[in-house]
């Protein structure tokens, strides 16, 4: 995106790419099905990045969601929201999205260099002059990094984005996995792997930490929880557990259930029947473990322990988490360029003149649902229109 808006200009740009390819993550996105964007507003959409969401004003004034969306579909990309919130292309293929992109930058002239690695920038009293690659040197007035993070390395995102700007004299937020799995101490969720619970609720039960969390659906892994609401809960949860080493969290099930009815109401029936009615076996069976109710109670013999322990936890289920998934499996990656660093009205360095940003790079990160994709996009843009 950042050289083809360059490339309209007219001016000669050189799209630099280590791999073989060009775009293999964005092939990977969506599970193939490329999630481009989303329905919401823009206050909304800057909101879901946190406090620094602010930043991506311009760049989404300039690029968005609909601009987008039309672009696409001037370079022959249809898109549609099946559900109203998540956008994709029409024929859900990422590949149709990337050959679209490639071609609109082969018609504007970019030249593209694959297997290119660069080694460094070349800067003379405080300005760009150009990079440094495996092979040579190529004098420039404007370099755009969008390198990406550190997440899936095996397509690319190695960090050596980071490093370029470091070198540069830009401040580094530690990078740091996000969007990933969670992996419990408790070992009653490995029973259940494979089981999905829909519209779940999960916080961080920390104090100054939002109860309100996040929404969506939850997996049990053989190693804990996953799901949509446990990937965009990661964001949080990874830099706690950098300083904590564990975080507990609540999860709550969204079940109409009130085990202190069953005693007059459904006395007779078995609880783990009557959990079975809101929920997989196996979860069922895995909270009656946990509220220390054998597999043949039935609801008229319960404790009042037991009634007590059991609607605790379908209320909220507490978890703690002792790790999470790595960079291998990460989505997105948290951390990155420091914002104080760059211009948002243009994405250029404050500290070196013609160096600009884009995308992931910078220290700034979404959640599930097309944002990333979107702040790509939209960066992308707004920095090669102003690299020129």
């Amino acid at each position: 995106m950042a050289a083809l808006a360059a490339a309209r200009h007219g001016t000669k740009v050189i799209l630099c790419e280590q791999m073989p390819k060009p775009g293999l993550k964005l092939l990977a996105t969506g599970g193939g099905r490329c999630n481009i964007t989303n329905t919401s507003t823009p206050d909304a959409f800057m909101e879901a990045f946190g406090r620094n969401g602010r930043f991506m004003q311009p760049a989404l004034e300039l690029m968005n969601a609909d601009r987008l969306r039309a672009l696409l579909a001037e370079l022959g990309v249809a898109t549609s929201s099946p559900d109203g919130f998540h956008v994709y292309p029409s024929s859900n293929k990422s590949s149709d999205v990337l050959r679209a992109l490639l071609d609109a930058c082969d018609r504007a002239g970019v030249e593209r260099r694959t297997n290119c690695a660069v080694r460094s920038l070349i800067i003379k009293d405080g300005a760009i002059c150009g990079i440094e690659t495996a092979d040579a040197a190529i004098n420039a007035d404007a370099v755009i990094l969008a390198c990406g993070g550190r997440s899936y390395p095996e397509l690319g995102a190695t960090g050596t984005g980071y490093e370029l700007a470091r070198a540069a004299g830009h401040t580094i937020a530690d990078p740091l996995p996000v969007l990933v799995s969670l992996h419990t101490e408790e070992h009653w969720p490995h029973a259940c792997t494979g089981v999905s619970m829909p519209n779940v609720r999960a916080w961080v039960d920390l104090p100054r930490q939002s109860k309100s969390g996040c929404t969506g659906d939850l997996l049990f892994t053989h190693r804990g929880v996953s799901g949509p609401v446990i990937l965009d809960l990661s964001r949080d949860v990874v830099p706690l557990l950098a300083r904590h080493g564990q975080v507990p969290i609540r999860v709550a099930l969204n079940v109409n259930v009130s085990a202190s009815r069953w005693r007059t109401r459904d006395g007779g029936r078995l609880v783990r029947k009557l959990l079975g009615e809101h929920m997989p076996a196996s979860l069922a069976k895995a909270l009656m473990d946990v509220a220390g109710i054998r597999e043949h109670t039935a609801a008229a013999t319960l404790t009042r322990e037991q009634e007590k322990a059991l609607g605790e936890l379908l209320e909220a289920i507490p978890l703690t988490i002792a790790s999470a998934g790595g960079f291998d499996e990460a989505i997105v990656t948290r951390g990155g360029v420091s914002l104080r660093e760059v211009n948002p009205q243009t994405l250029e360095s404050r500290l070196v003149k013609g160096l600009f940003f884009a995308g992931e790079l910078l220290d700034l990160d979404g959640p599930c649902g097309g944002f990333n994709l979107q702040w790509a996009f939209s960066s992308g843009n707004l920095a090669g229109h102003c690299a020129v």
